[in-house]
């Protein structure tokens, strides 16, 4: 034993590792109090998981590789046979292309459009003063949060109504005004008009609650930050895109995501305004064909791998958003030369901070 190893087990402290390794920490004892709490907060919540979420998986999984009718128990296991009928089912891919287009379009439009509202409600009020949103800004919340208070398939129903090419709002509207041609207009029935038609309805049904969300995030923001950047000149437009959309970017990621998975879905919204699939599917879903497939073919195993690959492809999105937003500003970046302190570094922060810093100099002096 070493003489520091002695000096310190004479004065009872413990005795040093002489080979440089961490001491071991010491194992708490499982009380009844330790061992409830896990059972309850990490045992039962990992239950469920895999009793709802895993076990359906793997269910679904089995079932895609075989030619289940979905009304007998009797079933052969037909390996990949059903996706590689998937690579030529021209309804399918037709389908698929309709999804990709829909989560392309719609999140993209909708979210512009909520930070839009959201930033005009919030900062775009007076330039001197207290930050705040234009006169009437909770009027404006209010409209836009409507539609989403409304379920999706009475949305749907009503745009069809709408639309209706004999007595829809709609074209009695654009009549009304002096555009020729829209007597009997069918914009469900068209095929160059179907698509972005439906679109519109999925738009105008979730502006108000990314509206709403952004909202929130932009009121989390410190209200000393953008006085700041009026001290600076900075106006209101370049305010939105150096202060409030860095700050609010991870609610902007995941509203996308949310909004992506919602598209890639689309079925209430598409049952409820075509349920056919639009002329020539133009606006058939991944889900509605999925639907079709198993219901009204009763080809369960075929459906199912449909539906393998419908979350294949969301999670190909998510995979995706997170990447961009990654490659779009979610690093640290090294400030450039001749910058603005204040937008330095790509985040509004650092200009609070520096304005903090000059602000202590003056008072120093």
């Amino acid at each position: 034993m070493s003489a520091s190893a002695t000096d310190a087990t004479a004065a009872g402290l413990p005795e040093e590792n002489p080979w440089g390794a961490p001491p071991r920490r010491r194992r708490r004892k499982i009380t009844l109090d330790r061992a409830f709490f896990m059972a309850v907060f990490l045992g039962l919540p990992v239950a469920v998981f895999v009793i709802f979420v895993v076990i359906p998986i793997g269910q679904a999984l089995f079932y895609s590789l075989t030619d289940w009718s979905g009304f007998s128990p009797v079933m052969n296991v037909v390996g990949m046979d059903n996706y590689v009928k998937l690579l030529h089912d021209d309804t399918f891919l037709k389908a698929l292309r309709n999804n990709v287009l829909l989560t392309i379009v719609v999140p993209f439009v909708s979210l512009v459009a909520a930070l839009t509202i959201a930033v005009v409600v919030t900062t775009a009020g007076p330039s001197t003063g207290q930050v705040r949103g234009l006169n009437g800004s909770g009027f404006y919340r209010v409209v836009s949060f409507f539609p989403y208070a409304v379920p999706a398939v009475i949305i749907g129903l009503l745009w069809a109504q709408v639309y209706d090419p004999a007595a829809g709002l709609l074209n009695g509207m654009l009549t009304g005004i002096g555009f020729e041609g829209f007597t009997d207009y069918a914009w469900l029935g068209e095929v160059r008009a179907a698509m972005p038609a439906s679109m519109f309805v999925m738009i105008w049904a979730n502006i108000g609650f990314y509206t709403v969300l952004f909202v929130a995030a932009i009121k989390g923001v410190p209200a000393e930050i953008y006085e700041a950047a009026r001290i600076d000149g900075a106006g209101r437009f370049r305010t939105a895109l150096s202060i409030t959309l860095p700050s609010i970017r991870d609610n902007v990621q995941t509203a996308y995501i949310y909004l992506g998975i919602l598209t890639l879905d689309a079925y209430v919204f598409m049952a409820a305004l075509n349920p056919g699939g639009g002329p020539a599917n133009s606006t058939l879903t991944m889900s509605q064909h999925l639907m079709n497939t198993a219901f009204k073919k009763g080809q369960f195993g075929y459906a199912t791998s449909m539906g393998v690959v419908l979350a294949l492809v969301t999670l190909i999105f998510a995979a995706l958003v997170f990447t961009v937003f990654y490659l779009a500003g979610g690093r640290e970046k090294k400030p450039k030369r001749n910058t603005p302190a204040f937008f330095a570094h790509g985040r509004p922060l650092q200009m609070l901070k520096a304005r903090e810093g000059s602000q202590e100099e003056e008072v120093r002096r």
